[in-house]
């Protein structure tokens, strides 16, 4: 039964609902209510960071790797999406779009949409909006730079842009695909996630910075010669202050307990059978001449095939046929076929190529245009046949029989350490991924094994999927891809050891009840590997995670990617994995595109050697101990206090929850006491009659939600709740008796509040400025004269009480209360007049370091003409010829036009750029004007018990 009014309701929905912009925890209530993961405290900060200025374009979230900025991102999309502001775009890398898609409905129940070329394309011909704002947007760098236009018209409310160190170098005429992306967003406000904002050189922060705003800094020229030498540090950090924050990982290993990485390297070595066809099919795709590989998507196609060469001969024979029925068809058509790569791949085959997104729209492009030469064609087609026959003619691979071999072992090395015997493989083909299940069941697993791959019509997923429907009711969302994982990962947990995922379904799972990564196909790029590893290395892990790679040692190719990944990149045995400096390499030097390209062109030991050293030794110009040293000092946290802070920010958090899960928790048994039967000990409560078409059965707050529906702030649920709960109708004549032992929540009344009585006002004040805010302003007095505080109110409402008939409250009573909310508006508009003058004082500082860099720039050009006139004049009076002195005096006056232009310039540029400030500056002012509106929620009186 609840225990609280109708006037607390109505308090409770308000305060859920209010709109700050104060940078504390208030501007993030509604996001911290709609997650469902554990929030450290550096990821609450980062949070805050982005909304500490009305003002502010963007910021840069700029964590070491390992920290969860996307945790940090999710809770200001999740805090944007609770306000209204509901048009977001995710850009991402191609190979983290479904981890987005399935971090942000899990975590912060987002529903979001992956969007490439194929369904934009069906939305359009159906007439439809593809970036419509019921869903967040999702999708690659390509794609953004492809649909510039359409996004730049569409003006999303919030970018976040991951991986943003793709787009440091967007200053340089080169970076076109950047540069698109940035004019996309033009306008946009922005959140990069970079653990890297620059590499090699200050430029980089420079291109990075000018995504967010292209008004920081003034001219690439001047910021090279003000900062480009590692000089004025200090400067170049105070200007950036507003803009980058950086945790590290030392300071948060307090409340962060990472275990560590074991390695187990399988070595095994492949059959002659297997070896000779590996030869063959290698060189057959280094082949320029062949049907099998159209020239327009050579990298891509051969790319994937040496993946599914790599994966297994069960996957490798599909392929193979495939490619035979096409030029088969091309043969008996006479004409050359078109060409899809996605043939190649099932559906949930995301071989995590950016290359994908580069794919021509053109139905032309997708084959050459040369006529076919049928005897060449014929030769294609018997040698893909001999391809076919040669691998079926292989029974047992010898990968195969070597994970069995790495499960005994790994499972040894989990029980040594008291851990679940649980086993999560990863490979990159569906195909390979059935061969694996049956190989296993055949060797001792049989009814051991969950698949996981997001195919609707795999039998074991649909049994496992529809018996849970059965066994968990409360926990079925109505989502059916987000059931089939929960599912799943049910099963897994529960029944099975071992759990073969394809990296694209598993993506954004948290698995830290198994301890045990198999890599059974190795990717080339080691950031896919650290998110391998990541779903079971993660926050909340309790053992060592044992990592297994299988390394094949008749392939030399694969030995020296192996080492590469192992020693260069540490990624298999690091407590953190791969540090922010080689996972930069990685990025620079496009590592995945350069293994390809050794292994397209080398044939040799030596060859293959040769070519990993250059690339080594690449890696190692790349890492530049002086520009580390530059990057702690322009954005590391220097306060030696940063961890006390940390813990602080911890304990304001916990108290902050505690408050507002109380309200919430509260709120939701007033407003459905006739509806639902609650279980105060646990969260949960069971919702008997279906209440705005919402499903009936359990539901639990935030965290809870083990075997119940997740009930959060976001829901639809909880959004009937609060609306419901602000359109209460109240009395204006009422009696709170508030009950200081009703509600388990202790408000901690001052003594001065206990057996008092007296009478009190709720008002709400909207703000326009810098930005729309709200506040619940209170008022009240006690019967004896005192004045009661903002404070003083908010905890009386903390209690629980019971409503009582009063008579009238005197009208001298209200105008007293009246003129208190009066002066508590004014007072609370002055704070805010304030606090915005700091912000408009900033923008006006960061205005004219910016004028100051333009002129100084087009100064700096006059005065290096002038010595470069004066040193042509010297030459030209010492020239040797009359031709050469001619040429000089030519030489001068050029440069003395040049000059007279640039003065011009000057003059016209300082003009220009004082217009363009002080049009900036009035926007600022006129931003500053105020529209308020004030409205009493209700006037009471109250009495304390």
């Amino acid at each position: 039964m609840s225990k609280i009014t109708r006037y607390h309701a109505k308090y409770y929905a308000a305060l859920l609902t209010q709109q700050q912009a104060n940078g504390d925890l208030n501007s993030l209530s509604q996001s911290l209510l709609s997650s469902t993961v554990d929030i450290n405290p550096h990821q609450i900060d980062a949070a805050l960071f982005a909304f500490s200025s009305p003002l502010s374009k963007g910021v840069v979230l700029a964590d070491e790797v390992g920290l969860g900025k996307t945790i940090e991102a999710g809770l200001v999309i999740c805090q944007y999406w609770a306000t209204g502001k509901r048009k977001i775009l995710i850009v991402c890398p191609a190979s983290l779009r479904k981890q987005w898609e399935a971090e942000l409905l899990d975590k912060f129940g987002i529903p979001s949409e992956i969007l490439d070329t194929k369904n934009y394309n069906t939305y359009q011909r159906e007439g439809k909006n593809p970036l419509s704002p019921k869903r967040a947007i999702i999708c690659s760098y390509n794609f953004v730079a492809k649909q510039k236009e359409h996004i730049l018209l569409h003006a999303f409310d919030l970018a976040v842009i991951d991986e943003a160190h793709k787009m440091r170098n967007v200053y340089r005429s080169s970076a076109r695909t950047s540069a698109e992306v940035r004019d996309a967003l033009t306008g946009v406000r922005k959140l990069l996630l970079t653990a890297t904002p620059f590499q090699n050189s200050l430029m980089e922060l420079y291109g990075l910075t000018s995504i967010i705003d292209d008004r920081l800094f003034g001219s690439e020229k001047s910021f090279r010669k003000q900062y480009g030498k590692g000089e004025n540090l200090k400067e170049l950090r105070q200007r950036i202050q507003k803009l980058y924050t950086r945790t590290l990982r030392r300071d948060v290993r307090e409340y962060i307990n990472y275990t560590n990485r074991l390695p187990l390297t399988q070595k095994f070595k492949a059959t002659d059978e297997e070896q000779t066809l590996y030869q063959e099919i290698s060189d057959f795709l280094r082949r320029t001449d062949i049907y099998s590989v159209p020239a327009a998507q050579r990298k891509l196609t051969t790319m994937i095939v040496r993946k599914i060469l790599a994966s297994s001969t069960y996957a490798l024979i599909f392929t193979l046929e495939h490619i035979k029925e096409r030029l088969e068809r091309m043969l008996k058509n006479e004409k050359q076929e078109r060409f899809d790569v996605d043939d190649l791949v099932e559906d949930d085959e995301d071989w995590s190529l950016e290359e994908y997104d580069e794919l021509p729209e053109d139905e032309d492009e997708f084959f050459d245009a040369e006529e076919i030469d049928i005897p060449r064609l014929k030769v294609e087609i018997a040698t893909i046949s001999g391809f076919i026959e040669k691998a079926k003619s292989i029974k047992t691979e010898s990968k195969a029989k070597a994970l069995t071999k790495a499960l005994e072992e790994a499972f040894k090395k989990l029980a040594e350490q008291g851990a679940e015997r649980k086993a999560l493989i990863f490979t990159e083909s569906t195909r390979t991924q059935t061969f694996l299940k049956e190989y296993l069941e055949a060797h001792g697993y049989a009814g051991r094994i969950v698949l996981f791959n997001g195919k609707a019509s795999e039998p074991q997923t649909n049994e496992i999927y529809k018996k849970w429907c059965l066994e968990h009711p409360d926990k079925v969302s109505g989502i059916k891809a987000a059931d089939r994982r929960a599912a799943a990962v049910d099963y897994f947990q529960h029944e099975a050891d071992i759990m073969i995922a394809t990296e694209a379904a598993a993506e954004g799972l948290n698995l830290q009840f198994c301890s045990l990564v198999i890599n059974y196909d190795l990717p080339w790029n080691p950031q896919r590997i650290e998110q391998r590893i990541g779903r079971c290395h993660r926050y909340g892990q309790k053992y060592d995670v044992v990592v297994v790679n299988f390394l094949n040692m008749r392939n030399y190719a694969d030995v020296r990617v192996f080492n590469l990944l192992s020693t260069k990149f540490k990624l298999f045995d690091d407590v953190f994995g791969a540090s922010d400096e080689v996972l930069g390499q990685a990025d620079t030097l496009d590592i995945e595109s350069r293994i390809w390209e050794i292994y397209q062109q080398c044939r040799s030991e030596e060859e293959i050697n040769q070519a990993f050293e250059q690339l080594q030794n690449e890696m190692q110009e790349q890492i530049d101990e002086r520009m580390t040293e530059v990057r702690s000092q322009v954005l590391e946290n220097f306060d030696i206090n940063v961890q006390e802070h940390l813990r602080m920010t911890k304990d304001t958090t916990g108290t902050f929850l505690n408050r507002y899960e109380h309200i919430f928790w509260e709120l939701t048994k007033y407003m459905l006491s006739k509806e639902a039967v609650f279980n105060d000990e646990q969260h949960t409560f069971v919702l008997r009659t279906s209440v705005a078409g919402q499903r009936t059965g359990k539901y639990a707050m935030l965290k809870n939600t083990e075997d119940a529906i997740p009930y959060r702030l976001s829901c639809p649920l909880a959004q009937h709740v609060i609306n419901s709960a602000l359109s209460l109708s109240l009395s204006n004549n009422a009696e709170i008796i508030f009950d200081q032992q009703a509600l388990p929540m202790n408000a901690n009344l001052p003594d001065y509040l206990n057996g008092s009585d007296g009478y009190l006002v709720l008002a709400s004040l909207g703000v326009s400025a810098l930005s729309d805010e709200q506040y619940l302003l209170f008022n009240a007095f006690q019967n004896d004269g005192k004045q009661l505080s903002q404070e003083d109110c908010e905890k009386l409402f903390l209690n629980g009480g019971s409503e009582a008939q009063s008579d009238t409250i005197a009208d001298d009573i209200r105008q007293r209360l009246q003129g208190d909310v009066a002066q508590h508006s004014t007072a609370k508009l002055k704070e805010i007049d304030a606090r915005n003058l700091k912000f408009i004082q900033q923008e006006e500082s960061r205005i004219y370091a910016w004028e100051h860099d333009v002129i100084d720039g087009i100064e700096d050009e006059i005065t290096t003409l002038k010595k470069n006139i004066l040193v042509a004049e010297r030459d030209a009076r010492n020239a040797q010829s009359v031709a050469e002195k001619l040429e000089l005096e030519k030489k001068v006056e050029d440069m003395k036009r040049k000059r007279r232009r640039l003065r011009n310039e000057l003059e016209d540029r300082e003009e220009e750029v004082s217009q363009q400030r002080k049009r900036m500056i009035t926007e600022l002012e006129q931003r500053m004007v105020k529209a308020t509106e004030t409205q009493n929620l209700f006037v009471i009186k109250f009495k304390v018990k």
